[in-house]
């Protein structure tokens, strides 16, 4: 594990504009990182994001997605905390990636302007693989040993599947310590993950849940168990 601690540098002129509009944004002071696999999990809009990409504009990774050596423009893609942060390693790495559910499309375009560039991820353009092909191609050939991954809601392009299949991948990266993942997502199938941190960024505070206590797990399994009654209940006319 890597990364070790997230601080807010609250010597800094923090008003309630954006980001700090956000509640937990506004009330963080400091997250200890303890796990090679923590996930933030929250409605939208409950800040996970937003620290997410702070922490990848800390790393020096392209907040539009990608690595350090990535280079492209997409708008609205700077990070509005970054400069608020700071990040504790032991050690420090450089290498690593962002993943942007939202913007990787513009990821896969820079990819096919580099000479040679589809041949990284499996000899075949990203922009030719399915979305979900796609995406376990990026985490199969770009994902290595020794590197930080921060992953904005992956679930987004993976079914069920193929979500387990980047469990394996996850777990082969990270269990003997050599790789870490900080995953924001909704997917109750990858916060399964055993061992794994969760933080919940719900109820205007940052705080550790398990994953049963999840509502990503509870109403997962509320639903699977009384698929019935709940449709009657959320569906019922007024």
């Amino acid at each position: 594990m890597y990364l070790k601690r997230i601080t807010l540098e609250k010597d800094k002129n923090i008003d309630d504009r954006y980001p700090f509009s956000i509640p937990v944004i506004k009330r963080l002071e400091q997250l200890d990182i303890t796990s090679n696999v923590t996930f933030f999990v929250g409605e939208n809009g409950s800040g996970k994001s937003t620290l997410l990409e702070a922490i990848a504009d800390k790393c020096g990774f392209n907040t539009a997605g990608g690595g350090r050596n990535n280079y492209f423009e997409v708008h609205e893609a700077q990070s509005a905390l970054g400069d608020y942060i700071t990040l504790s390693w032991m050690p420090k790495v450089t290498n690593g990636f962002f993943l942007r559910a939202e913007t990787f499309h513009h990821f896969a375009t820079h990819i096919d302007s580099l000479d040679g560039g589809d041949l990284s991820y499996g000899g075949k353009s990203l922009h030719h693989q399915s979305h979900g092909e796609s995406f376990l191609s990026l985490f199969q050939h770009r994902f290595h040993q020794q590197a930080i991954y921060l992953l904005d809601e992956p679930e987004a392009a993976l079914s069920p599947q193929r979500q387990l299949a980047f469990l394996r991948i996850l777990d082969d990266l990270s269990a003997n310590g050599d790789s870490q993942f900080i995953i924001a997502t909704h997917s109750p199938i990858l916060l399964g993950y055993p061992e794994a941190t969760i933080f919940s960024f719900d109820d205007d505070h940052i705080q550790e849940v398990a994953y049963e206590n999840t509502d990503h797990y509870q109403i997962t399994r509320y639903f699977l168990e009384h698929r019935e009654r709940f449709l009657r209940e959320i569906l019922k006319d007024e």
